[in-house]
């Protein structure tokens, strides 16, 4: 070995390897440590912070100076011919986009009660979004569409100016100056892939990581799709050129692009493989390569497929997170999804699901399949370049010329080559992804926390000591046994487990109450038809199960304070929920028949607020769950009952309707005149409600917080090193 082959160093692993190892390696770390992962967020959120930091002011500088050195004839030309065309991209991969979702499989999604469900969903602020009126503002705070607009108009303005030589070489050596700060973050790709990769391998359960498969799958195969088929079809009717030229002759720089998951490492490649086309063909005019040099540089900035496909994710996470997308969302989806991608990918991505409020965690889920996807989506960036450019070149030079015959042929190939990628990809999942609903399980194993009192719930109405009229306060103390009035289907307020015992959040309250009275209980069933009977016989001392405050009531009970103030909601079939969504236009239709509680005031209110809507009255909830063969549209009752029940029967939604929320009280209801127990009642709910005993309980109840035991996930070093517990 001579000297200077003794002092070269053997080469190391390139950085493409490097993110692969990251990403396998935090895969087994996760699997190894579990839970103790969780501290490695911080790490993968540092990293995530990083990589956007420059992705905004390079889009700025690059695109202001990438349009500011076109000329008028050439900036004309790509607004006319490059510019339809590129809009013919675009409306490509949107439909595509929006075509895959239908291959994800159906799963029942249900879920407790939550506040979204009664806040207004804010409104988008179209021309904030769109019209930078400060854009220092918009900069700072990520509005991205202002942004590219703003940037856009600056770049076209430079184009008429003939004095910016030395800003655009300004431009550029700050263009230059971010890209080698972003390459110097980069270069901490894997730790950074380590870090997302570990968390989410630590802590995601199993059946996320099912449902994460849905996402790979179709995302890889929709870029193989477009990428081999799709795009290069595009070709056929409209120039020359084979289908083997671009697949087959540019096959160096799709591998390269692929292995890489790097664009900029073949663009050149891509524009002198572009020139030797038109040349091979005779088809290369004075302005040929001028244009090739201009459309490879410019569209790189702009969306191109390979960018646009990354919008998949979005609409994953809908189906990951059980949201929907209405009309006026998904036109939002797309108008805001274009603009916005006009910027980097990790800021697009983010804003998007901050707009659709889905949760931004879902973004970690995004980096670590974008190691796998990030190639794919490379290597249809680089098909989009060349097919785009050839098109737009040929299109600019007049060597454009049409094959109707082609062009039937590519579009019924093209769509019989969608569908079926569409039916394979349903067919797959449906088998693959474990979408067996448990959500009713959830609430079957609820339990009270507190060691509770003696207590004695009938399941039905006993012959008691001293029925025929109530008792008083000092009657029960001196009892020692108070008498509690439930429903059997209150949920969640009052009902039975699967370990048949009574649970909910007025029982709750109920032995919180026995305890400070320092008696026994006693839990009495009971029907509203019933109540004011037994109440005043002295059946029962209180009656509980989020009982509504309603003025037919008032005459034959009396009422303690409020305790909580529930919202009125309508229950109806999932696939019905967007018709009922506008209080007005439900008003408005004949053909609704509603269920609601009997109760006159109930009645008379739903009859007053919905004059043409056929109002009928049910003796109870499950009356219309277990029974409704489409005898009703739906029925009428709190949101929060009304969440626990499609935890149940989850093919029902909860549907609060706009404009206006509107809220009724709930309070425990007391014999006519039993006012000592009335006042001892209120002091004691405004004494729990202060210190939080309410709000601990409708928190566990209603918005099911710790309602699910969770389990540590499974670990090598827990599971089969039995090194920690």
């Amino acid at each position: 070995m001579n000297g200077r082959e003794g002092k070269k160093r053997k080469a190391g692993p390139s950085l493409s390897s490097q993110i692969v190892i990251g990403m396998l390696g935090g895969l087994a770390c996760g699997l190894f440590l579990g839970e103790y992962c969780e501290p490695l967020r911080l790490v993968g959120n540092g990293f995530i912070r990083l990589m956007q930091m420059t992705i905004l002011p390079y889009i700025v500088v690059s695109l202001i100076v990438a349009l500011g050195r076109l000329t008028a004839r050439q900036a004309r030309l790509l607004a006319l011919r490059a510019g339809i065309l590129m809009v013919l991209f675009w409306t490509l991969t949107f439909a595509v986009i929006l075509l895959v979702p239908l291959s994800y499989p159906a799963w029942e999604s249900a879920a407790f009660f939550s506040s979204s469900l009664v806040t207004p969903p804010a409104k988008t602020d179209f021309l904030s979004l769109y019209i930078p009126a400060n854009p220092f503002y918009s900069l700072a705070n990520n509005i991205v569409p202002a942004v590219v607009l703003f940037t856009i108009l600056m770049g076209v303005a430079l184009i008429s100016i003939g004095e910016k030589r030395d800003l655009l070489a300004v431009l550029q050596t700050l263009a230059d100056a971010l890209v080698r700060v972003t390459n110097m973050v980069v270069r901490l790709t894997p730790i950074g892939v380590f870090a997302i990769a570990a968390t989410a391998a630590g802590t995601m359960s199993v059946q996320e990581f099912g449902r994460l498969q849905v996402y790979l799958v179709s995302f890889n195969a929709v870029c193989l799709v477009l990428s081999f088929v799709i795009l290069p079809l595009m070709l056929q009717p409209v120039t020359p050129f084979r289908y083997r030229d671009v697949v087959l002759g540019l096959r160096g720089a799709w591998i390269t692009a692929f292995t890489t998951g790097n664009l900029f490492v073949v663009l050149a490649v891509l524009i002198e493989e572009c020139k030797a086309l038109f040349r091979r063909y005779g088809l290369k005019r004075p302005q040929t390569d001028a244009y090739i040099d201009v459309l490879i540089p410019v569209s790189f900035n702009f969306p191109n497929t390979g960018k646009l496909i990354m919008l998949l994710f979005v609409l994953f996470a809908c189906w990951f997170t059980g949201a929907s997308l209405d009309a006026g969302q998904a036109v939002t989806f797309v108008v805001a999804g274009l603009l916005s991608f006009f910027g980097g990918v990790d800021v697009a991505l983010p804003f998007m699901l901050n707009l659709l409020h889905l949760p931004a965690d879902m973004y970690q889920l995004y980096v670590v399949t974008g190691v796998v996807n990030g190639r794919s989506a490379t290597l249809l960036a680089a098909m989009h370049l060349v097919v785009f450019t050839l098109i737009a070149t040929a299109a600019m030079t007049g060597t454009l010329h049409w094959n109707r015959r082609r062009l039937v042929r590519s579009v019924l190939v093209g769509g019989l080559v969608l569908l079926a990628m569409t039916g394979l990809l349903k067919g797959y999942f449906t088998v693959a992804v474990d979408n067996d609903y448990d959500r009713d399980k959830v609430l079957a194993r609820m339990f009270l926390f507190d060691q509770p009192l003696p207590a004695r719930v009938e399941k039905k109405v006993p012959v008691l000591p001293g029925q025929g009229h109530w008792t008083g306060l000092a009657g029960i103390r001196e009892r020692g046994v108070l008498r509690v009035g439930y429903r059997q289907d209150g949920l969640p307020f009052t009902f039975f487990n699967q370990a048949d015992e009574l649970v909910g959040l007025d029982t709750q309250l109920a032995y919180a109450l026995a305890r400070d009275l320092g008696v026994e209980l006693c839990f009495v069933p009971y029907q509203f038809r019933d109540l004011a009977g037994f109440l005043n016989r002295g059946v029962i001392d209180v009656a509980m199960g989020g009982i509504g405050m309603t003025a037919s009531r008032f005459d034959r009970m009396d009422f303690t304070a409020p305790y909580l103030d529930l919202n009125f909601a309508f229950v109806v079939p999932d696939e019905q929920r967007g018709r009922y969504d506008d209080l007005h236009e439900v008003a408005a239709r004949e053909d609704i028949r509603l269920a609601v509680i009997d109760d006159p005031s109930l009645v008379d209110r739903l009859e007053r607020v919905l004059p043409k809507t056929e109002v009928v009255p049910v003796r109870s909830y499950r009356q219309f769950f277990a029974g409704n063969l489409g005898t009703w549209d739906g029925i009428v009752m709190s949101a929060e009952a009304g969440s626990a029940w499609t935890l149940l029967y989850p093919q029902y939604a909860v549907v609060v309707p706009r404009p206006d929320a509107h809220l009724y009280p709930v309070g425990f209801a007391v014999a006519q005149g039993n006012q000592s127990l009335l006042n001892y009642l209120n002091s004691w709910i405004a004494m729990v409600r202060a210190s939080g005993e309410v709000e601990k309980a409708y928190d566990r109840w209603i918005l099911g917080r710790g309602a699910e035991e969770k389990k540590p996930r499974w670990s090598v070093i827990r599971d089969l090193l039995h090194w920690v517990e």
